[in-house]
């Protein structure tokens, strides 16, 4: 086993492994905290969407890219940063070389402060089996109670493809957690989903561990309130705003969805209701359900979607309608000021990878922006619903499982003022001089929700699109070049050869008709 740059081990985490007893103070899925030795679970069996099983698009089908699946960054990325964003948790790939290396850079460029373990393999330990052997060892050497309370285990595509039965390791060494999980680029459609992979996987293994008997408090206690799951990354300052919504509901938030620690996921277990926020995380809704807890969908965006939010978490808790009136009228106010306060004027297309593209929609459609189009390359769930009811209701059109072409096309048919999107989409969008802003770096990582999140994107819209004059001179200036016959590095003034190409295609059409390749 060879090791990234990183830290090795937590040793200072060695003192949470004290469990809580007695007066309240450990979590079971059924509301109960006590505290019980850890058993051995069954192996978890991972449903995972390709495109064909997904619910598709606008039209009702599914949108296919490479290997029937939408482009994205590495799924893998998605459960490896799960697994490195936790405490006492290691975190191990199984895979080309190449990928573990770029996996790794990745960690590492988006603040991974832990290490990536890495099993390497040739051809030889791939069909003799020997990988396996190693991928034991490695999680042997790793068990250590002191350091860990898990060790997860990632197949990328080659291990995935070629059968490399994780199921057979053993459940758990020395009380160390042993979580296996194949994740090829074939099989999950988007890195955001991967997370959602890894993160029921080990509710599941959670759940069962509950269901047993006493398990772990959480670092910081119970609340003394029912609280409500957040499912999905978000941005740190979002669920303390969504706590100071919930307070005169008489609720509290409770976990996020991947969670940071490993006994933090029985206090998730052990909410009121929970909220999908990301509304494409199935396999958490699953676990949630099966533990009791309903889940409700969209999320606290804007003026309606807090008021709808906040009754539909009302309506799930049993909160007395004055109540949750109370809550609206003490923050729609300040959303719909802080809106009006903000206003964006330009038509915008929306697309990217990450599950939050419908609801950052929604904001700028109440922000005063126009909105044609949303695509998304993750898939359509019930959760999304409302979102996509709205959204709907207000002439966007809304495409699931968005392939590159697709968020494409609707540039060239909307024509947009500013373009959001993944990195070929900005690029295609500066290529004919429209300001484009990327949703990852610049979208997703600002607050969405409440009224901290109401006015959150004005700035960085509005300074986009007064970008638009700045193009039209970089057009002028540079014109063509770059583009067709202009491409590439010449010691000469290149010539279109219009008239080879003509001459060429003629060529294979011919071939094509007489039945040559």
């Amino acid at each position: 086993m060879t090791m990234s740059e990183g830290h090795r081990g937590h040793p200072g985490d060695a003192s949470l492994a004290e469990t809580a007893s007695g007066a309240g103070e450990g979590v079971s899925a059924s509301g109960v905290y006590n505290a019980s030795a850890r058993t051995s679970v069954e192996t978890i069996p991972v449903t995972v969407e390709t495109a064909q099983s997904a619910q598709g698009s606008h039209s009702g089908k599914s949108a296919k890219g490479p290997h029937d699946q939408p482009q994205s960054m590495c799924p893998a990325f998605g459960s490896l940063r799960v697994g490195l964003r936790m405490r006492r948790t290691a975190t191990v790939l199984s895979g080309s070389a190449c990928c573990v290396y770029g996996l790794s850079f990745t960690s590492h460029f988006y603040g991974a402060r832990r290490t990536v373990n890495y099993v390497p393999f040739d051809s030889e330990t791939l069909v003799t089996g020997k990988l396996f052997e190693d991928i034991r060892e490695a999680v042997h050497q790793l068990a250590d109670p002191a350091v860990n309370d898990a060790v997860v285990i990632i197949n990328l595509c080659v291990p995935s493809a070629s059968g490399v039965p994780l199921r057979l390791l053993p459940k758990e060494i020395n009380g160390v957690r042993i979580i296996g999980l194949d994740v090829p680029g074939f099989g999950v459609g988007t890195h955001a989903e991967a997370k959602d992979l890894l993160a029921g996987t080990m509710l599941r293994y959670a759940r069962g561990e509950a269901e047993q008997g006493p398990v772990q408090a959480p670092r910081e206690g119970r609340k003394d309130k029912p609280t409500v799951t957040l499912l999905g990354e978000m941005f740190p300052a979002d669920p303390m705003g969504l706590g100071a919504m919930l307070e005169p509901l008489g609720l509290a938030t409770g976990p996020v969805v991947p969670t940071r620690e490993w006994r933090e996921l029985y206090a998730a277990l052990d909410c009121a209701v929970g909220a999908a926020i990301h509304p494409f995380y199935t396999e958490s809704v699953r676990e949630l359900n099966a533990a009791g807890r309903e889940v409700v969908g969209s999320a606290p965006v804007g003026y309606d979607g807090t008021a709808a939010w906040l009754d539909a978490i009302g309506q799930a808790c049993g909160v007395k309608q004055a109540a949750v009136d109370a809550a609206k009228n003490r923050f729609l106010p300040a959303i719909k000021g802080a809106l009006s306060s903000a206003p964006i004027k330009g038509r915008i297309t929306v697309s990217g990878y990450e599950g939050s593209e419908l609801l950052v929609a929604r904001l700028l459609i109440e922000s005063g922006a126009d909105v044609p189009y949303v695509g998304t390359a993750c898939p359509k769930t019930p959760w999304s619903a409302s979102d996509r009811e709205w959204l709907e209701a207000k002439g966007v059109r809304v495409q699931y499982r968005a392939t590159l072409e697709q968020d494409i096309a609707a540039i060239e048919e909307f024509g947009p003022d500013l373009a959001i999107g993944t990195t070929p989409v900005v690029q295609h969008a500066k290529e004919r001089a429209i300001p484009a802003l990327y949703f990852t770096n610049l979208i997703s990582a600002r607050p969405l929700m409440g009224p901290a999140g109401a006015g959150s994107l004005a700035q960085v819209i509005n300074s986009a699109l007064g970008n638009q004059a700045r193009f039209d001179r970089m057009k002028a200036f540079f014109g063509d070049v770059g583009k067709g016959a202009n491409a590439g590095v010449w010691d000469h003034v290149p010539q279109d050869e219009a008239e080879y190409r003509d001459r060429l295609a003629r060529q294979r059409k011919a071939s094509r008709k007489g039945g040559a390749v």
